[in-house]
């Protein structure tokens, strides 16, 4: 990247995350940098600094996010920069309060703060005015995303506020209709998440927008009631994973360095006893997994959504060990965990051990599809996903519920899983695997897509 040219007055960067869909950015003026909503690894932005010449002074939090632990207090105290968050975030480290009516100049632009609550009720909204006094661009955090807004079911218990969602859902009404919505609609959206990101539920595939474009497709931003709005942004709403309370209390708090984080996991040595009761998480690919595993693991696979799964999957509390056959698969692993603050969790990291005791039976995928009825079939999707059923009589239980609910699960015939592409069902079917050590437990893998087919037509 080349540094930004005199005659440019400002430039706007953004990092995108797949595995968490999470967008930040970086706004340049003047050799000055603001960065906003970062993620846990700060090394990007000091990177991005240093190609564009430029300091980063300032560090802007929309709200405490809940699927994320943010790296802003690490930024400030690595670089002397300002942390600037609503001040009705309460947050304990060092900052600026950052409300309606403040501003912050970053080299020839100022970036304003307007109050948006509905997703959380301390989310703030960004505005970037040039230096001819116009709108140029919103940073809308998790307020307004590309085709949806966030949803505003995330604060509920007590230990993070209580707030109850239709407070918080009407809220967001209020924040659309007379806040963003009568921005120009020129105004270049920039928001904190893309498809995929659990903070919303049918969020764009492109990664920002206009006001004006948003006007016209986004479904919340049509016409209609309070009460409707309500309504339907209620409606729907994605399961929310375990980690979420914790990381919003982390980054009420600020969290610790992430390099000396990562640094700090125990590894052990591959044949070393593990504690029992403590919950293996085995990285490896499915197929590696089903050839030999140690008793009990759980197979979650290194995909594009691991951090996702393994904090919907274990709670914020629990202790873990954590298995792949590699260092360098190890430490990519670790460094996953420690993006929703897991990485404090890790009993130990372990390379595979030579003796795997442990193997899972191959399915055969005829059999299922001409005695279906052979067979418990347990349906690991989301609720949503499972409106339009693949199997008659099949048993639902979402993947993050699974563990809690396995004694749920028939054991007077072998047990058939299955999600929607073949990732999730790996990790389903090694949970029921450990509880019924008595009953076959098959994992139905990439075979469900020729059952969709079939279930569709």
């Amino acid at each position: 990247m080349s540094p930004l040219p005199s005659s440019q007055p400002f430039r706007i960067h953004q990092f995108y995350d797949k595995g968490l869909a999470h967008a930040s950015y970086a706004v340049l003026s003047g050799g000055r940098m603001a960065v906003i909503d970062p993620a846990r690894d700060p090394q990007p932005y000091y990177d991005f600094a240093d190609e564009q010449d430029a300091k980063i002074v300032a560090v802007i939090e929309t709200h405490p996010h809940a699927d994320f632990v943010s790296s802003h207090l690490e930024i400030a105290e690595e670089t002397g920069a300002t942390i600037y968050v609503s001040k009705l975030v309460k947050a304990t480290y060092p900052h600026k309060p950052f409300d309606e009516g403040d501003r912050i100049t970053v080299g020839q632009v100022e970036l304003h703060a307007i109050n948006t609550p509905g997703h959380s009720p301390d989310s703030i909204c960004i505005l970037l005015i040039d230096e001819l006094g116009g709108t140029r661009a919103v940073f809308t955090g998790d307020t307004l995303f590309v085709g949806d807004v966030g949803r505003p079911d995330l604060r509920e218990d007590e230990a993070i506020g209580g707030h109850k969602r239709e407070e918080l859902a009407a809220q967001m009404y209020d924040s659309t209709r007379n806040k963003l919505m009568t921005l120009p609609p020129t105004t270049k959206v920039y928001p904190a998440h893309g498809p995929g990101s659990l903070c919303g539920k049918t969020t764009s595939t492109d990664l920002d927008s206009t006001i004006g474009k948003e006007l016209k497709t986004n479904y919340a931003l049509q016409p209609m009631s309070r009460d409707e709005f309500v309504r339907v942004l209620l409606e729907d709403q994605p399961f929310a994973p375990k980690y979420f309370g914790r990381d919003v209390q982390i980054n009420k708090q600020g969290a610790p360095a992430f390099e000396d984080s990562v640094r700090s996991v125990p590894h052990l040595q591959s044949g070393a006893p593990l504690e029992a009761g403590i919950p293996i998480i085995d990285t490896r690919p499915a197929a590696q997994f089903r050839q030999g595993h140690l008793p009990g693991a759980i197979n979650l696979m290194d995909g594009g959504k691991f951090e996702t799964w393994l904090g919907s999957i274990l709670g914020p509390k629990e202790q873990f060990y954590l298995v792949a056959d590699s260092q360098i698969a190890l430490d990519t692993v670790i460094r996953k965990t420690a993006k929703i603050g897991y990485e404090s969790n890790i009993t130990g990291a372990l390379l595979t051990p030579r003796e795997l005791p442990a193997t899972s039976p191959e399915v055969d995928v005829e059999r299922v599809r001409q005695h279906p009825e052979q067979f418990t079939i347990v349906d690991i999707r989301n609720r949503t996903e499972a409106k339009q059923p693949v199997f008659d009589n099949a048993l639902l239980i979402p993947l993050p519920e699974l563990r809690e609910r396995a004694h749920e699960v028939p054991a007077d015939k072998p047990v058939l899983v299955h999600c929607a592409g073949g990732y999730r069902s790996a990790a389903g079917s090694s949970i029921l695997k450990a509880v019924l050590p008595n009953v076959p437990v098959y994992d139905l893998g990439e075979a469900i897509t020729e059952f969709q087919k079939q279930a569709v037509h």
